[in-house]
């Protein structure tokens, strides 16, 4: 659910222009998450245990406190569709057995341990010595895991995360995440790792997790410029890479944000569209807002069918699955109330009236031109209630939405002339209701 990385990707594959300060930090977050594959690999022979946890909801600044090295299998699922590898692994794993209709993320990360479990840079990743599953709203993260057990034998220790059925996060919400912190995972940690929890250490984690949140919220909230200096959907995924996985609570990833906020205001300054695959956006004709996920497996192409027409995503829920940092802050005054909070909050822990609220605020502070859903047929928990969403945004909006069917990192549920065929009819839409409106307005006028 993060960043691309390898050495094919748009942006991190351009040698940066002197000018183009954007792509400096695109390739300072590649050599950081290729690093940490590599640190995976040499873990177990420098002395150091693994931990395998999820993106949604995960506890880095604690787990860094007990010196883990840290895979999270999402992004290795991710990295490989970007790859292309992950057809092969899906089929693997559905040869050992495993359905269709079973997460691809899932079959992804498999059919990789299927295959000598190679990583996506090419180094063997490490049997984990403990899996840690904050569950924050996706029954499959469980499954998953079982799976994996299955597989390896590691000890499996989990922090249940109440799901916000009311819309509201409760006191006592709060006391049952810190009564397992406390009671569960902390002495599970300290007898797997062997280093004994020091809390003035989490502090000093969470400072640096609020520095750079504080910075990754200004860059994407940034696209409510016009033109958008980013695109904060297929471009934000370079800049959540570092926060949503292995960097949060570091001072790499405090250095990070602190240099792309830079970049990001030099844009703002000189009225500088975001960077695509083939260069900088010189108009900007939409501002979409998206819910939804991108197909890994076709990135480039599914991005090129919105930067050819002009189309901006200024902002999406994509962005917020790992921290909706546009409203929390890991508190370093009260660190274990903060993590419980970080995990309730995710945007896979709302219901749907607050993923409604959320586009509908985004259509209004972001001055989108429309909603655009990506239903992804192997993730249920994002996928579930898309249509009423869309229906309700568009009534409260008044702002057209349209529907477009894919997959994360399966390539047979991707078809591009029939989602380039949608795209097209849905910006001729758009186009309409602005002449409607735009007659509309001179008549009042006259």
């Amino acid at each position: 659910m993060t960043t691309p990385v390898q050495a094919t990707t748009p942006l991190a594959s351009k040698k940066p222009a002197p000018k183009v300060q954007k792509e400096d930090a695109m390739w300072l977050q590649k050599e950081m998450i290729n690093r940490n594959y590599h640190e995976l690999a040499t873990a177990h022979e420098n002395g150091r245990k693994v931990s395998a946890t999820f993106v949604p909801g995960n506890l880095n600044e604690l787990l860094m406190c007990f010196d883990f090295a840290r895979n999270l299998p999402e992004t290795n699922a991710l990295h490989n569709g970007l790859r292309k590898k992950t057809g092969k692994f899906i089929l693997d794993a559905e040869r050992d057995g495993h359905s269709e209709d079973v997460c691809t993320y899932v079959k992804a990360d498999l059919g990789m341990l299927l295959n000598g479990d190679i990583g996506p840079t090419g180094e063997k990743l490490p049997k984990p010595d403990v899996l840690l599953l904050t569950y924050t709203g996706c029954f499959t993260f469980m499954k998953w895991f079982e799976l994996v057990r299955h597989k390896y034998g590691s000890e499996s220790v989990m922090l249940h995360v109440p799901y916000q059925g009311g819309g509201r996060i409760t006191q006592n919400m709060l006391d049952y995440v810190v009564k397992q912190l406390k009671e569960v995972v902390i002495p599970a940690l300290e007898r797997i790792s062997g280093v004994k929890f020091d809390i003035d250490r989490l502090r000093e984690y969470m400072k640096e997790s609020a520095k750079a949140e504080a910075d990754l919220a200004y860059v994407l909230q940034s696209a409510k410029n016009r033109p958008s200096p980013i695109d904060g959907f297929f471009g934000a995924v370079y800049y959540i890479g570092p926060m949503f996985t292995a960097f949060r609570g570091t001072t790499e990833a405090t250095q990070y944000y602190a240099t792309l906020r830079k970049e990001i205001d030099q844009r703002i300054r000189e009225k500088r569209g975001p960077i695509t695959p083939e260069g900088e956006l010189k108009e900007e004709n939409f501002r979409l807002v998206v819910d939804g996920t991108p197909c890994w497996t076709s990135f480039r192409e599914f991005w090129k069918m919105f930067y050819d027409e002009g189309a901006v995503i200024v902002a999406s829920t994509y962005s917020k699955v790992g921290g909706v940092y546009d409203t929390f802050r890991h508190d370093p005054s009260r660190p274990l109330e903060s993590l419980a909070e970080y995990t309730l909050t995710c945007m896979s822990n709302m219901n749907l009236p607050q993923r409604i609220d959320m586009l509908c605020d985004f259509m209004d502070e972001y001055h989108g031109d429309g909603l655009l859903i990506s239903s992804i047929k192997a993730c249920n928990g994002y996928s579930a209630g898309q249509l009423l969403i869309l229906r309700e945004v568009e009534r409260r909006t008044g702002k057209p939405a349209a529907f477009i069917e894919t997959d994360l990192v399966d390539p047979r549920y991707f078809s591009a002339s029939n989602i380039k065929t949608r795209l097209e009819s849905y910006f001729q839409m758009i186009k309409q209701k602005r002449a409607v409106a735009a007659g509309a307005s001179r008549r009042v006028r006259a």
